[in-house]
């Protein structure tokens, strides 16, 4: 049982570093879950619920990364409150399309939003480019944090 514990932990946090940056899987709670198992096929001995519970809050912070990142990019420009809210849903209709749809979505998003209340083409051409680099800046940190559960996994397995 122990092996097929760290073998599906092992999977699971595989799958997980690989939905970090692709669409339509959830990335941390795959990690979370992945490191669970590989914890719990130790009994929870050498990494316990205080360490598992850290690495699920930062897990779930990672999703608010991902939401907030693109519309605060728009903000930095002065893009209209519709850009911000534009790039924040630009960024869930482009779950629906894949990769091209995650990074093409809050460019898209703000560029529309911007321009529904400007009818300015470079205004909106600059809040669909602030959007763009939140989203990539976004996506940097979940990538970091993904890495940040899995450290503090291995420091207290280690220590």
């Amino acid at each position: 049982m122990t092996l097929v514990l760290w073998v599906c932990g092992v999977a699971v946090v595989a799958l997980g570093l690989a939905g970090v940056v692709l669409p339509a899987l959830p990335g941390a709670w795959l990690i979370v879950a992945g490191l669970i198992l590989v914890a719990a096929a130790d009994g929870f001995v050498r990494v316990g619920w205080p360490s598992l519970v850290l690495i699920g809050v930062i897990g779930a912070a990672s999703y608010a990364i991902d939401f907030a990142a693109a519309a605060l990019g728009t903000r930095r420009v002065g893009a209209s409150p519709r850009a911000m809210l534009g790039a924040a849903l630009g960024t869930v209709a482009g779950l629906f399309f894949g990769l091209p749809g995650l990074v093409l979505g809050p460019f898209v998003g703000a560029v529309l939003g911007e321009w529904s209340v400007q009818r300015d083409v470079r205004q909106a051409g600059r809040a669909g480019i602030a959007a763009w680099i939140g989203f990539m800046l976004g996506m940097v940190a979940k990538v970091a944090a993904a890495f940040v559960m899995i450290g503090i996994f291995a420091a207290a397995w280690l220590l």
